[in-house]
């Protein structure tokens, strides 16, 4: 607009983008859905704001405060007195929306067009400029009509809501996916002062994105950016060096004075993805290489790998599968480290990625000798791995039905071995896999479904032993609940159903499943044994409850008496200060 009339709200118009006012980002109450249609006046909002669209827009997208407008207007006062006009100037005039830059009929109404629409708007005074109007031109209470044509706006992101950080994107990333917290971003950047004094330039750093870089602005901006985007930052102090300001670092770089913003260029150059493989954060894997598709290899899967294992100081002691054949291993069974059995099985075919694996999940606590070196007890190690392929073991609906027997009875027998190593959680899985093959039986045959029945008994009878190793008293009761349903007689289920019951002090519930069990199997050594352990146990609870409620009653004969014969102190000297006044 032209430098002696100005658009303002309370008072002028100002160029600076600090003096923004409360609620930016919150939407008007009451606009029309429409904004109105070509030819027909529509009111927005509540305060006497009418919009007529003179040209249809193209699309449905409007732009939102905080965005870069750029529009061109004709203004006049109803008479028909045009008073400014960036027509005749040629020239189409720029602000940020919603930021309390132009009248407050101007913020409202332009809200409401699409890219390419014009339209009229009446503004009242209140929205317009008021009493006192702007003198020559626009008189007091003056109501005003603008011609307004959206020529296009530039998205504007306020990153913290609070007018902190406003990210206009320059160029447009790639795909839809932002970095996270974990992840290992690279990005190029130039700080300017909001005089233009250079403050830093760094062509590609690359730092975790958790960790920060240069100033708080700039993780948080990066964490809302797509691959490749380029993006111009507007930072008030907060987010950039706040009160303490900042001193140079190279010989080009100016000094960051106290409470002062910046202009921050910014691109997402790429980044890598780093995941929590497990949920104690004890295996990460770092992506170095996207691989193909979206599937991971499973439980029992064959993979075939290249891996260079290392320790923290850079030691090389595994290589394997890059001069030879492929490394090959089959996952969940114990023939590689527990961390990379599991880092692997979070990877696609083609991916390449870093797994760093600690004690717990590598060599633990034992110094163990690798290929080419030793590695230490308690050491933390890294595995680049390259997922060349995998064949993942059959899910049951893609088996026959004497397969998914068959394979259950081998998954059984897989966890009765690990329970054999004590490997109770492991052995727990391999249960519950084996019922997961034969939980439908409604195909079977009825041979097949007593085979199925079978197998469901034993597999829920060895899974409530390994439950009532891990102490999980409850699921053990369960399982047995289980097999009890199918087999009523069923002494096991009912002795480690009463073992678990004992452990959660339900004595009565023991008593009556080892009572049964003792019924069935009179002779039954490990009952006998049970039985006489609950006797124990029963005996020891009941010593503990008389001691309790011994004490108990002993201090209140003990209260009981001394309130007695604080009773009958009170009643002595009552009569004799009576006597005393008498």
């Amino acid at each position: 607009m032209e430098e002696e009339f100005e658009i303002p709200t309370a008072g002028k118009f100002n160029d600076s983008d600090d003096e923004e006012e409360d609620g930016i980002g919150e939407e008007m109450e009451g606009e029309s859905e429409a904004a109105g249609k070509a030819g027909e006046e529509e009111e927005i909002g509540k305060d006497g704001l009418k919009k007529k669209v003179m040209k249809e827009g193209d699309g449905w997208e409007t732009p939102m405060n905080g965005d870069e407008v750029e529009v061109h207007y004709v203004g006049s006062l109803l008479d028909g007195t045009r008073f400014d006009s960036s027509f005749d100037r040629d020239m189409p005039f720029k602000f940020k929306l919603g930021l309390g830059h132009v009248i407050q009929g101007w913020d409202d109404g332009i809200k409401t067009m699409k890219k390419g629409e014009k339209a009229l708007f009446t503004i009242p005074p209140a929205l317009g400029y008021g009493e006192s109007g702007s003198p020559p031109t626009i008189p007091p209470n003056a109501t005003l009509q603008f011609e307004i044509e959206l020529i296009s706006w530039t998205k504007v992101k306020d990153i913290c809501k609070d007018g902190g950080i406003l990210k206009t994107i320059v160029t447009e990333g790639e795909s839809w996916q932002t970095p996270k917290d974990p992840d290992e971003v690279m990005v190029k950047f130039e700080a300017r002062l909001e005089d233009g004094g250079l403050v830093s330039k760094i062509d590609d750093v690359e730092f975790i994105l958790k960790d920060g870089c240069f100033c708080p602005a700039l993780s948080r901006a990066v964490k809302t950016m797509k691959k490749g985007e380029k993006a111009l930052l507007t930072v008030k102090p907060q987010y950039a060096f706040g009160e303490k300001g900042r001193e140079p670092e190279g010989g080009d770089e100016c000094v960051v004075p106290p409470n002062t913003g910046l202009q921050i260029t910014l691109e997402l150059v790429s980044w890598k993805t780093v995941s929590e493989v497990t949920t104690d954060r004890r295996v990460l894997k770092k992506i170095l290489k996207e691989g193909e598709g979206y599937d991971h290899p499973n439980d029992g899967a064959i993979v075939q790998v290249k891996l260079v294992g290392k320790l923290e100081d850079g030691t090389v002691f595994m290589n394997r599968g890059h001069e030879e054949a492929p490394f090959e291993f089959k996952i969940d069974e114990e023939q590689v480290i527990d961390g990379l059995d599991r880092g692997v099985k979070t990877m696609k075919k083609g991916e390449v990625a870093l797994l760093t694996i600690h004690p717990e999940y590598a060599f633990g606590s034992i110094e163990s000798h690798q290929e080419s070196a030793t590695v230490p007890a308690n050491s933390t190690v890294h595995y680049n791995v390259e997922l060349i392929s995998f064949e993942k073991e059959k899910d049951s609906w893609e088996l026959s039905t004497p397969e998914k027997i068959e394979t259950s009875g081998r998954k059984k027998e897989e966890g009765n071995a690990l329970f054999k190593r004590k490997k109770y959680e492991r052995a727990s899985k391999r249960y519950e896999k084996a019922l997961s093959f034969i939980e439908y039986d409604s195909a079977f045959s009825d041979d097949e479904k007593q085979q199925a029945k079978v197998l469901k008994i034993s597999c829920n009878l060895n899974n409530a032993a390994c439950k009532l190793k891990l102490k999980d008293y409850k699921q053990a009761i369960k399982l047995c609940a289980k097999v009890l349903d199918a087999d009523s007689k069923n002494v096991k289920a009912l002795y480690r159903r009463a073992q678990a019951y004992i452990q959660l002090v339900d004595l009565d519930l023991a008593e009556l499943d080892i009572k049964k069990a003792l019924e069935i199997d009179p002779d039954n050594r490990d009952v006998k044994l049970e039985y006489k352990l609950l006797r124990e146990k029963v005996k020891e609870y009941n010593k503990k409850d008389a001691e309790f409620y011994g004490n108990i009653f002993a201090k209140m004969n003990k209260l009981e008496h001394l309130e007695t014969a604080n009773g009958a102190r009170k009643q002595e000297a009552v009569p004799m200060t009576i006597d005393s006044k008498a």
